[in-house]
């Protein structure tokens, strides 16, 4: 059985009281805020999502190998002990997270379009949303559903440049699953979900939404971006 990775993405805003600091006091304290924050996970990767959203400025990507039982109990810990000293500047608004584990639909134990949490190298541009499936879906037989999961599988290869991971999260937050994917063109993105709505396993789709994507930054891009300067 392959490592369960738990993987977490944490929306943030800015509150009022942020941005009545000065400039350098506003540098610091996002500055101390995304230090402490990239201590809390093995692996850390920072977003913009304003203005492309309004509710967020940005999303905190964070990784941990959760293969230990106390591993997911003390990264929650470890972030909270990371984020709450800030709440006054830098308001958590949403999260998603879920463990990872191998699909039943796919014959390959790891795809060549698997996004790996733990790579170093990340694509520009990054869609994340929680997703539950119908209760009628699960009363279907497991070749029926393998079988409606074929189309999606194959529409999917048909966009080999972009990469997707799935994290499992029943009975651990409102949503089924999590889906993210990485991509170089957006556009492109677009056009798989559109072919995707057609397929006929959407009809058992409950909810996919919010939908949430993020533009890759360095700390010091965000710093840039969110200083006032």
């Amino acid at each position: 059985m392959e490592n369960r990775i738990l993987v977490h993405y944490a929306m943030f805003s800015f509150h009022d009281n942020y941005w009545k600091q000065s400039v350098d006091d506003r540098k610091h304290t996002l500055r101390s805020f995304l230090k402490h924050v990239q201590e809390a996970s093995q692996k850390t990767w920072f977003y913009q999502v304003y203005p492309a959203q309004t509710k967020f400025d940005f999303l905190v990507w964070s990784t941990v190998d959760a293969e230990q039982p106390d591993a997911i109990s003390a990264f929650m810990a470890h972030f909270a002990q990371a984020t709450n000293p800030f709440r006054e500047f830098i308001t958590p608004k949403e999260n998603f997270w879920g463990v990872t584990k191998p699909s039943q639909y796919s014959k390959a134990k790891r795809s060549a379009q698997e996004l790996d949490p733990f790579e170093d190298a990340r694509k520009p541009y990054f869609i994340v949303y929680p997703f539950t499936k119908t209760a009628p879906w699960y009363m279907k037989s497991r070749e029926e559903r393998q079988e409606m999961m074929n189309s999606h599988i194959k529409i999917g290869k048909s966009f080999p440049d972009i990469t997707q991971l799935l994290l499992y999260s029943f009975g651990l937050q409102d949503q089924e699953f999590i889906v993210s994917y990485e991509t170089d063109l957006l556009p492109q993105f677009s056009d798989l979900v559109y072919e995707l709505r057609m397929t006929e396993a959407r009809i058992y789709t409950l909810s996919d939404t919010p939908i949430i994507t993020g533009f890759l930054q360095t700390p010091e891009g965000l710093l840039k971006l969110f200083s006032g300067k």
